[in-house]
């Protein structure tokens, strides 16, 4: 006989009553606030054809995609492991607005392989996008928005970690590298391994001035002093490079005037999310965990394969990562137990008392266990042919 039929799949977990209140709190929380910032809720399909699924996203994100026949058609679908193309889809190709459109989202979504905190292959994915606006303002929103998140949640000693895929892209352009130096070169900045990079560097026989700046970008992060080196090293770069070292400040400029308590840190080679974003690009950090426990950016044009290519900026988090860094806790009333239920005013009164918003448990004939055992800590009794509430 199998006595293993329990066990859940690996990186797969089961939410219990009492987690999952903390959970579903957090979630109205979080929704009504990003309600009370214009974003209104979307909820897209768990599964879908890969082909609409996957356009125009990076191939990690492929790979983290569980697929399955559709037995209706032979159509190839995929399980969603990230629901940003699927709003942008919204977006771009059901709402065809051309104001800007704030969007927001909460669901589980399954990777393929674990990925983040605590090894999950199905977290609860929440997040927001903000479409139809390319600049500063929005990015800037969107950074104030996952900061408010945060701070919902109790969590207070965050730093937001910023870069601009634009740097590196434009430095790339100006060397004329081919794709598969871009990608090498890429892989050994993200590991910070300055003596490859120099060694790679030296054997394409790139321009001095050229070189100089790739050399630099690994060593270009720190607080806002960055910007006045990054200003001297950079200076020979492109106006593409320009412009995004631009932004990047004045991101960082407005932020520091909006978010005075905000710890702030830039790394120019960040290069997350390099082959799906277009512009800044950041992720949220909290002491004692080495991951990002929200990250996001900008990513322009996603909805062009859609037929409306708009700019687009945007978050997402683990609303379960989000719970076990969160400090702030709901209280609640254990609950009102009432023994039986039979009299009409009794019942009247356990009508009035749920629909204050009390948790009240009725006792069933012959059960188990009384009031505490029913995680009560009152109960309903009759005083002078009234039900009143009682401590116990």
């Amino acid at each position: 006989m199998n006595n293993d039929r329990w066990l859940l799949p690996e990186g797969i977990e089961e939410i219990l009553p009492h987690q999952a209140q903390r959970l579903e709190v957090l979630r109205r929380a979080l929704l009504d606030m990003y309600r009370c910032w214009g974003y209104e809720l979307v909820i897209p399909p768990l599964i879908e054809y890969v082909e609409s699924l996957l356009i125009g996203t990076a191939d990690d994100l492929d790979l983290q995609t569980f697929k399955l026949t559709d037995q209706l058609n032979g159509r190839m679908m995929g399980v969603r492991a990230d629901m940003t193309p699927q709003v942008a889809r919204i977006d771009a190709h059901l709402l065809k607005r051309n104001t800007p459109t704030r969007l927001c989202y909460l669901g589980t979504v399954l990777h393929t392989r674990p990925d983040g905190f605590a090894g999950s292959r199905c977290p609860l994915q929440v997040g927001a996008e903000l479409y139809g606006h390319h600049g500063v303002a929005s990015d800037v929103e969107i950074i104030e928005l996952l900061v408010e998140t945060f701070r919902l949640c109790g969590i207070t000693n965050l730093y937001v970690d910023l870069g601009h895929v634009g740097i590196y892209r434009g430095l790339v352009a100006q060397a004329k590298l081919d794709a598969q130096q871009e990608a090498a070169l890429f892989d050994a900045l993200q590991r910070k391994a300055k003596p490859e990079i120099k060694t790679m560097l030296a054997g394409w026989s790139l321009s001095q001035p050229v070189t100089t700046m790739f050399l630099a970008l690994a060593d270009l992060n720190g607080g806002d002093e960055v910007f006045s080196v990054a200003t001297k090293v950079l200076q020979n770069a492109s106006q593409e490079v320009v412009t995004a070292l631009t932004e990047l400040q004045q991101i960082a400029r407005t932020l520091r005037l909006r978010l005075p308590g905000l710890d702030l840190h830039y790394d120019l080679a960040e290069l997350r999310g390099y082959h799906y974003h277009t512009g800044a690009v950041f992720a949220a950090f909290v002491p004692g965990q080495g991951q990002a426990i929200a990250q996001g950016g900008r990513y322009d044009g996603i909805g062009k394969v859609f037929g409306n290519a708009r700019p687009a900026t945007g978050f997402s988090a683990d609303l379960r990562t989000l719970s076990e860094f969160a400090t702030t806790t709901t209280v609640e009333s254990a609950g009102i137990f009432a023994s039986e239920a039979t009299e009409p005013t009794l019942r009247n009164t356990i009508t009035a008392l749920r629909a204050a918003g009390e948790r009240v448990v009725i006792g069933l004939p012959g059960q188990h266990g009384g009031a505490k055992d029913m995680g009560c800590d009152r109960q309903l009794v009759k005083q002078n042919n009234q039900w009143v509430v009682e401590k116990i």
